[in-house]
């Protein structure tokens, strides 16, 4: 019964931005963030050497195949997904 009632003119008005997220900042605790970031960083790092030994095993039949993808933009592409992991990782590690 100590609950009060909002008068019409409070419900009426939103809330402030900056009282809404400063309510729904939930913060992990470090061993979350840094398994989070372990996994993203880990997975990075996984997609980086597989991909490239993996181009290095198909070389033959890539460069073969007369593709419009060859091999520097395949490389430039798995490249791009391990640093992209690898920047979740960081990020996961630090916000």
């Amino acid at each position: 019964m100590g609950s009060r009632i909002p008068r019409v003119e409070e419900l009426q008005r939103p809330e402030r931005l900056q009282e809404v997220l400063a309510k729904d900042k939930v913060e992990d605790c470090t061993p979350c963030r840094l398994t989070g970031a372990a996994a993203f960083m880990g997975l990075g790092a996984y997609s980086y050497f597989s991909g490239h030994s993996q181009l290095k095993a198909q070389q033959a039949k890539i460069l073969a195949s007369k593709s419009m993808f060859g091999m520097k933009s395949r490389q430039a592409g798995i490249t791009g997904i391990a640093m992209t992991l690898g920047l979740m990782g960081f990020w996961r590690l630090v916000n």
